[in-house]
């Protein structure tokens, strides 16, 4: 009953505020808690992770050395779906992130992309940027791929100063200004020592970011790291 009542209310509360796809800004109805069905369906997915030495992992080829790689769909500025990256991480709607990374998991899981995987760490906002935003989107990403794949997340590193945006920014100027942002927490380093680490961002462009992340994590002994993004740039 207590269900029932839940999906009335769902469905009363759509009628006089519609939630809206964030792709095509059409009306979602009670069975598309974010994304409409056909905008999923069409979702730019990379399959990167079918691809052995896909252009994910020649991005950090000779700059840091990674395991694995792989983005869930195509980012580009002018497409559409560009605006659930912008939703996630400016609109505060963190939620669909996490629900989109669960759903993601589930599609790689057979895959064989996540075997071996041991702890999720997110990349880490400076503590001014989260008392900004609010939250860390990377970390309702790894949220999501935890609930799904059932393995821990450890907030394994920190931001060591606020280093701005790297939305507008040359990849030179992207490198540079995430060069020693990122550290290992030493008091969790214990918890990841010889562990495969799936390492967690929203977004992956020069990959600037996620190097700088790996280099810290590298820094507790025996650990592997793969890397996960929600979506990436065409590198090609």
């Amino acid at each position: 009953m207590i269900n029932k009542l839940t999906e009335w209310g769902r469905a009363l509360a759509d009628v006089f505020m519609p939630r809206l796809c964030p792709v095509c800004g059409k009306a979602l109805v009670a069975d598309e808690p974010y994304i409409c069905r056909g905008c999923l369906a069409a979702l730019p997915r990379t399959h990167l992770e079918e691809v052995d030495f896909n252009t994910m992992e020649q991005l950090f080829a000779g700059k840091v050395p990674i395991e694995r790689a792989t983005g869930y769909f195509y980012y580009q500025k002018s497409s559409p779906y560009a605006q659930i990256l912008y939703d996630i991480k400016y609109r505060n709607r963190p939620q669909m992130g996490r629900w989109l990374a669960a759903r993601a998991a589930g599609e790689l899981r057979n895959s064989g992309f996540f075997d071996d995987i041991e702890v999720i760490v997110p990349v880490p906002l400076h503590p001014s940027k989260l008392a900004e935003r609010g939250y860390n989107q990377s970390d309702y990403l790894a949220r999501g791929l935890s609930q799904a794949l059932g393995i821990p997340v450890i907030d394994a590193l920190k931001s060591t100063r606020a280093h701005g945006s790297q939305t507008r920014r040359s990849a030179t100027d992207r490198w540079l200004n995430a060069q020693h942002t990122y550290a290992l927490r030493q008091a969790k380093a214990s918890q990841i020592e010889n562990k495969h680490i799936l390492l967690v961002d929203d977004v992956v462009t020069t990959g600037a970011t996620l190097e700088a992340c790996t280099h810290a994590l590298l820094t507790a002994p025996g650990t592997q790291v793969t890397l996960f993004t929600l979506a990436t740039a065409r590198l090609d």
